[in-house]
């Protein structure tokens, strides 16, 4: 029974989180979200599985492994910091889609140190929207201006963005001629 009425479609939908199903006369209880957080270390890969990398769900602890749970976003493999996982799909289309902006902040350490001119470059240019270059199969693309950026030295920086393109922090710094040498959300 689903809310009181018998079901004659196995294939019919439900909702979780309002409809109350009945089987044999007992009601099946609610099914309560996981959520889970971990920080990410470096050298493991946002996905179930990889013939050429660790992948983060081998960190989860054996409980956790059966839950079903899904990665709400990415990080690359050589960036570290904060994967939320939750089973609550709802949730998770919530989170990622673009039109959301969800801001994600960034710890970004560069290979060059900029002067106090050039950080004000290219935080204007950075607040403006920049165009990014192409890397492996990806085009240019322009990003959104950032949220914010603050520097804690010549090379290295606080960046915010509202979206989450293909190496987007890395080839932003690319776009202004440095390279990002160490990056944590």
């Amino acid at each position: 029974m689903i809310n009181d009425v018998p079901c004659e479609n196995s294939k019919q939908l439900v909702d979780l989180e309002k409809d109350v199903i009945c089987v044999n006369s007992v009601v099946l209880p609610k099914i309560e979200y996981t959520y889970v957080l971990m920080n990410k270390p470096l050298g493991y890969v946002c996905s179930t599985v990889s013939d050429r990398s660790k992948v983060v769900y081998d960190l989860l602890p054996l409980e956790l492994k059966n839950l079903n749970l899904h990665c709400v976003g990415r990080l690359d493999k050589d960036t570290e910091g904060l994967l939320l996982f939750t089973t609550d799909g709802k949730f998770i289309h919530r989170a990622t889609a673009p039109k959301t902006h969800l801001p994600k902040s960034y710890l970004v350490r560069l290979a060059h140190p900029e002067s106090e001119e050039n950080r004000k470059s290219i935080e204007e240019r950075f607040k403006a929207g920049i165009r990014i270059p192409s890397e492996d199969s990806e085009p240019e693309a322009d990003c959104k201006p950032i949220e914010s950026l603050a520097w804690n030295s010549h090379t290295e920086c606080v960046l915010t963005i509202t979206e989450g393109k293909y190496h987007q922090v890395k080839r932003m710094f690319r776009a202004v001629a440095n390279e990002v040498v160490y990056l944590k959300r």
